[in-house]
């Protein structure tokens, strides 16, 4: 892994939103508000990328928009190359949003469909500085050589580009404005699978040319394993593992993890050339997506929970699992992690 120094450090983040009590929900106990993002803590070193997984619902967004400061945070603390960001106004925020940009899921977001290419690059390239004309269109001619994209795009509006196209321009439009560090929220959703790895080779060679530093979150565990140094795992607001992610993938200590790749390898592999593991994924069955309120939040979907009795450890709430460290910067907020 890169051992340059971070670039993005987070503490105790949380970002709660208010709820109505008029509404039946579980979170009305909670003082009326949903705990998005939960006392989340990590760091991203330069040059290094960190994927974010979990289900959908779970909070990986919110992170994503609360680091930007797309979101106001509830509370914690954002370090941005060594800065405390976490209370800046719009106004001092600005000269450092081009250090820091958002690929969005959404492939239209940031193409304006009456805008051409050429006028979008224009845009970014001319939001933080004033060029001429001319040094636009040498900068927009690199810029698509980057993206590996003809310079005939230029003159296309957004709907007259694929896919992978718009992915591309997406791409280059961050990079125009000189960011450093790029969360890219879903990036290769709604792509075909050939166009998919040609998206993750591009991210992978413009990070060794550029030394950029990626948070990538994606529902896709594959790219999140060829993508990634490390990995974050996600529960309801709550990173329940993290650690790099050749070990997170093949020894996850939390239930969670482990049920997460094994769903993928239940996927990959149909005719159970691994029958043990897959034996030990179908008994854990299938779960309520409840949130709990006291304790765990995982418990009342958590097989080892059912397996051990339903220990009062795993309810008790002034014993919420928190995030320790097991060996080799591999982090569980379990109370019976997996093989330990």
């Amino acid at each position: 892994m890169p051992t340059t120094p971070p670039i993005l450090e987070v503490h105790q983040l949380s970002k709660h939103f208010s709820r109505k009590r008029s509404v039946l929900s579980p979170f009305n106990r909670r003082g009326g508000t949903i705990p998005a993002v939960d006392g989340v803590s990590f760091y991203l070193r330069q040059n290094e990328t960190m994927g974010l997984v979990g289900e959908s619902g779970c909070g990986k967004t919110t992170v994503a928009r609360t680091i930007l400061r797309l979101t106001q945070p509830t509370s914690g603390k954002i370090e941005f190359d060594g800065r405390d960001i976490t209370h800046l106004t719009d106004t001092e925020m600005r000269p450092l949003r081009r250090d820091m940009q958002m690929i969005f899921q959404d492939l239209d977001a940031g193409l304006n469909p009456k805008m051409r290419v050429s006028d979008i690059l224009k845009e970014a390239i001319t939001v933080h500085e004033r060029v001429s004309d001319a040094e636009v269109e040498v900068r927009s001619r690199f810029l698509l050589d980057q993206v590996n994209l003809q310079y005939s795009k230029l003159g296309s509006y957004s709907a007259e580009l694929s896919g992978g196209e718009k992915r591309r321009i997406g791409i280059a439009r961050v990079l125009a404005v000189g960011a450093r560090l790029l969360v890219a929220d879903e990036p290769t959703s709604a792509l075909d699978v050939s166009i998919q790895a040609q998206v993750v080779n591009l991210l992978r060679d413009l990070q060794k040319q550029l030394g950029l530093s990626y948070m990538f979150i994606s529902h896709d565990l594959q790219v999140v394993e060829l993508m990634s140094h490390k990995v974050a795992v996600m529960y309801l607001g709550k990173i329940v593992e993290m650690g790099v992610t050749e070990r997170v993938v093949s020894a996850a200590r939390h239930p969670y993890t482990y049920i997460l790749w094994s769903s993928l390898v239940e996927k990959q592999n149909r005719e159970a050339t691994q029958p043990v593991r897959l034996e030990r994924r179908a008994t854990w069955g299938v779960f309520d997506f409840e949130r709990p309120f006291r304790g765990c939040r995982f418990a009342p979907r958590c097989p080892v929970f059912e397996k051990r009795g339903r220990p009062a450890e795993c309810t008790d709430p002034a014993n919420e699992p928190q995030l320790r460290d097991i060996g080799g910067g591999h982090q569980v907020a379990c109370h019976f992690p997996l093989g330990v």
